[in-house]
């Protein structure tokens, strides 16, 4: 416990899943946490739950491709808890449809989401970062960002992106104190495999995708990951025993990166 006490976070997406997790992680062990989502009831109940754990927490509403309502985040956690330590851009979304189906506007809105939004979050958090002396930059990629996938190939540029965007981050502004990794998550059990869309738009919908059933065809490991699985890995970046990493990828999948399945007697 304490593994990031007096640090101050922002997480993006922080309202469910992965994102959840690493609020509530981060809040357990020490960190204030500003919370920001576009669903505001989920982000107050997570506030909720981490103040009742005895963790300080505040929740904003921001959608991250928004630039003009970046200042404001950054100015809320450094006013309501005195400085900025941390910055987890988590918040993402997919779409999944063949290359040559896909909408311009589809591929744009995940960009824009993914990309973009994870740009800015950088952007904005590296003046507030370096008043306090330096802090961690931790990106959600994914495997997705490793190697393609078939239906994903949008979601697998911005993931892709995310990885070098990274590693530039780290260099740029590694005399600063501040370090830059992204985190890459394999078959995650979160509420997103439910809110995947697929399809042409005018006959779109929600992919029904279980985590558990594709865990089970693909991951060496004989489970599904859990949030709390990546919020570990997240928590890690975040501490002092990280201090001498930066402008890397942790891998946390189960195995599915290291080769081909093998066969279980």
């Amino acid at each position: 416990m304490g593994q990031v006490s007096g640090k101050v976070a922002v997480v993006t997406g922080g309202a469910s899943g992965i994102g959840e997790a690493c609020s509530e992680t981060l809040a357990r062990e020490g960190a204030a946490v500003l919370i920001t989502d576009i669903d505001d009831a989920l982000g107050k109940e997570v506030v909720l739950r981490i103040a009742k754990a005895g963790g300080k927490a505040h929740y904003l509403h921001h959608d991250v491709r928004d630039e003009a309502g970046w200042s404001g985040v950054i100015a809320e956690a450094e006013k309501r808890f005195g400085r900025l330590d941390i910055m987890v851009a988590n918040a993402g979304i997919g779409v999944m449809a063949p290359i040559a189906e896909m909408t311009l506007a589809d591929w744009q809105r995940q960009q824009a989401i993914n990309l973009d939004g994870v740009f800015l979050s950088i952007k904005h958090a590296i003046p507030a970062l370096k008043r306090a002396g330096g802090g961690s930059l931790v990106l959600m990629s994914s495997i997705a960002g490793l190697r393609g996938a078939p239906g994903l190939a949008a979601y697998s540029a911005t993931k892709g992106g995310v990885r070098l965007l990274a590693k530039s981050v780290a260099l740029e502004h590694a005399a600063d104190n501040i370090r830059c990794n992204s985190v890459h998550p394999g078959i995650i059990a979160t509420p997103i495999w439910g809110k995947i869309p697929t399809g042409a738009e005018g006959n779109r919908r929600n992919a029904p995708i279980d985590p558990h059933e594709r865990a089970a065809q693909s991951v060496p490991l004989p489970r599904v990951g859990e949030a709390q699985d990546i919020a570990n890995g997240v928590l890690f970046l975040c501490t002092e025993a990280a201090n001498y990493m930066t402008g890397q990828e942790l891998v946390i999948d189960g195995g599915m990166t290291a080769g081909g399945r093998s066969q279980r007697p």
